[in-house]
């Protein structure tokens, strides 16, 4: 396989537009809520065929081996394009965590099933009264008391489990020492779905999408095999995935895609160059501006081999919020089009509801707002906890 870090940026764009633009679905381009793994299996299956299923695992793992600088080139070409997002916590969480410190077994175990799209991974993290307070978390694994002891016994409760209904395992922060700090005693768990004594159940948003799951686990057998790590260390392996995905989701894809789409409901709501409308819109504009500016800073960062500070925690903060700030508009100029879950007249370039539905979760998902701010206020600015 070619070597692709060794091309340049610029090479390496045209590659990756090219293979997009001649093999991405069109009927997948832009789709208005996340897709599920039989909707976009279609994609993955070009992805596994050309090997770029997974462009950050090394190369010796399956993966591409790319630097950070081209995974960030990787993103910004798909997301130009309007590729969906598959079902990928497998790839893009539990993948890089086992190959930190997941045991030789557990990587030849799980990795080539990940790659051969066999297993579809969920991530069982937040609970209910623990989401942004995750150390909270209840769900509790207790060792087995038969004569064998060769497991773990699970009991709680998971919810805003993504794609929960398509996967075939989960990877579970779970409760397995109740003393010292709350971030303290917390394992992390591979448990197979299909286990007796799980149950999935689909949440139902306002946009009539079920994305999200809640998942039970009424005394769960998992084998002792499938802890990863340490035992109740499993609080500092989650925070080592944290600093990509804050950059992944401070992206200014979102902000961008709706403002283009703001700009069109204004024309053909006939406002567009009111004097109010284009004041509102030209200081949206420049925020996106500035926004792109902090992405590419970060961006930065990473291109160099240098570690992302605390200080990534800005993009997801402002990205969230400003992509909010312009479907708010988008609602207040549709007038009674403002209502329909449906795009207008077909054209799904014209769905104002669905989008401002869609930002409502930004400043919950992937750490609070306020979770952000204490991040920021704690460890960039130097105040007291």
């Amino acid at each position: 396989m070619t070597d692709l870090n060794a091309l340049s940026d610029e090479a390496f764009r045209a590659e990756v537009r090219r293979f997009v633009e001649a093999e991405y679905p069109p009927e997948l381009r832009h789709p208005p809520h996340r897709l599920h793994w039989e909707q976009g299996r279609p994609w993955f299956d070009k992805l596994q065929a050309r090997g770029w299923v997974a462009p950050g695992w090394p190369r010796e793992h399956g993966g591409l081996g790319l630097d950070a600088g081209k995974q960030i080139i990787l993103i910004e070409e798909y997301e130009r394009h309007g590729v969906a997002r598959l079902p990928d916590h497998g790839v893009i969480m539990l993948g890089p965590l086992l190959i930190r410190f997941g045991t030789q077994e557990q990587q030849e175990r799980f990795l080539p099933r990940i790659l051969a799209g066999e297993d579809i991974w969920c991530q069982g993290y937040s609970e209910p009264g623990a989401g942004s307070d995750l150390a909270s978390l209840r769900t509790e694994a207790v060792p087995g008391t038969d004569q064998e002891g060769d497991h773990y016994v699970v009991n709680g409760q998971k919810i805003w489990t993504t794609l929960a209904t398509d996967a075939n395992w989960i990877f579970c922060l779970v409760r397995t020492d109740k003393g010292g700090k709350k971030q303290e005693g917390i394992s992390f768990l591979l448990i197979d779905m299909r286990s007796p004594g799980v149950t999935v159940r689909p949440i139902i948003n306002l946009a009539r999408h079920d994305e999200f799951c809640e998942v039970f686990f009424d005394n769960v057998r998992v084998p002792r095999e499938n802890l990863v790590g340490e035992p109740n260390k499993g609080w500092s392996m989650a925070k080592a995935l944290l600093g990509f995905e804050r950059i992944f989701l401070g992206s200014p894809r979102q902000s961008g895609y709706a403002l283009a789409r703001l700009k069109l409901l204004a024309e053909r709501m006939g406002v567009f160059d009111e004097p109010d409308f284009q004041d509102r819109y030209t200081r949206l504009r420049m925020d996106l501006d500035d926004h792109k500016d902090l992405y590419e800073t970060f961006v930065a960062v990473l291109r160099r081999g240098d570690t992302l500070g605390p200080d990534v925690s800005m993009l997801k903060l402002h990205q969230a919020e400003l992509f909010q700030r312009i479907t708010e508009l988008m609602l207040e100029i549709a007038g009674e089009n403002a209502g329909l879950l449906e795009p207008m007249g077909g054209n799904r370039d014209l769905h104002p509801a669905g989008q401002f539905i869609e930002a409502r979760p930004t400043t919950i998902y992937g750490g609070s707002s306020e979770v952000q701010r204490g991040i920021l206020a704690k460890n960039v600015l130097g105040l007291p906890g």
